[in-house]
Formats: C-alpha cells, structure tokens, sequence
C-alpha cells in the first residue's frame, strides 16, 4: 500500500514540478522582456532622428541620470568606432562604458538587447541599434531592472509556496486514494441445536 501511495505521488510530484517550473520561466520571461520595451522605441526613434541629420546632442536629454540609482531611461550615443560620443547615462560621476562585444553585436545582427551590469548591484536592460546614413554609429538606450528583479524574486517565492502547497495537497490526495486498510474476515459460529 505504502508503495502504491509513494509511486502515485512521485508521478504527481514531477508534474507539479515541471508545471510550477513551466509557469515560472514563462512569467520570469515576460517580465523580462517587457522590461525592454521602453527602450526599444526609445533607441530606434533617437536612432531615426540622428540618421535624418539632427546631432547628438540634440537627441541627448540635458538632464542625467544616475543609473546606480535611478528607475529612469537614459541615452548613450556612439560613433562607428564604438566611442560614446553623448550621453545622459551617469555612473560614478562618468560615462559608464560598455563592452565592445556589444556594439559589435548590435552591428552584425542590427540591434542587441541584453541585461548590462557595469559594476555589482547595478543591472540594466539596454537596446542598442546602428544609426543608418549619414551620422552613423549607435545608440544604446537602457533603465535599471531593479523593479523587474523584485517582481521577479516575488514570482519565485510565489512559485515555490505555491509548488510545496499543491505536492502537500497530492500527497493528502494520494493518500486518501490509494490507501487501503486490510480487510477483516471475522467467523461466526454458528451453533445448532439438536432436537433430542
């Protein structure tokens, strides 16, 4: 009986947990990926502005933003050569500066997105796109994934609560099922009396 439990509830337990996983990664992604989205148009309409003959720092925002710190998009503006030419993107007091794979990415594939991390504790979605014509080099436009992180964590702790409640329920269900107690077989005997 105990196997017969233990084998019905294994089988529950690994679709739960590919279910539970499923949901996860499936939620996990599309926080991540609307984490984008700002982005997305911002780098391709800054893009289309410079290729139509506005400058860099037309296109570039005065005000900057801390990317340690702040939830706000931002703007990086880079020549051919891969060298940022404008900015609105601050870290440390500086220009934060990208690895070069990424402009190449973004050159070969025509656009990267992908999560930077210049420095521990600071992470970001940035987009980056070539600028065609004229002004050519790239645009890299980017917001801190600190609030998409914490709804990401949120999903996990969600996800696991919910995966050991529903492997408690199965179990009880199982249980509940598949356990059967041993039948009983009384005798009665049965006297006869005899008629003398």
């Amino acid at each position: 009986m105990l196997k017969t439990v233990l084998k019905h509830w294994l089988l529950a337990a690994l679709i739960v947990t590919a279910l539970s996983g499923l949901i996860y990664v499936v939620a996990q992604q599309g926080l991540r990926q609307g984490a984008n989205d700002p982005q997305i148009q911002l780098a391709e309409d800054t893009a289309n502005r410079l290729a139509q003959g506005q400058t860099a720092q037309q296109v570039i925002p005065t005000e900057k933003v801390d990317i340690a710190h702040s939830l706000a998009t931002y703007l990086i503006v880079y020549d051919r050569d891969g060298k940022a030419v404008a900015s609105s993107a601050q870290l440390n007091g500086k220009i934060p500066t990208v690895p070069s794979g990424i402009i190449a990415n973004a050159h070969l594939n025509g656009e990267d997105r992908i999560t930077w991390q210049p420095q521990p504790g600071v992470r970001s979605a940035i987009v980056v796109v070539p600028i065609q014509g004229g002004n050519q080099g790239f645009v890299l436009a980017g917001r801190s994934l600190r609030e998409v992180e914490m709804r990401t964590e949120n999903l996990f702790q969600l996800t696991l609560l919910s995966w050991g409640g529903t492997l408690l329920i199965t179990l009880i269900a199982c249980v509940l099922l598949f356990w059967r107690r041993p039948l009983r077989i009384t005798h009665h005997s049965n006297k006869q009396q005899v008629a003398a």
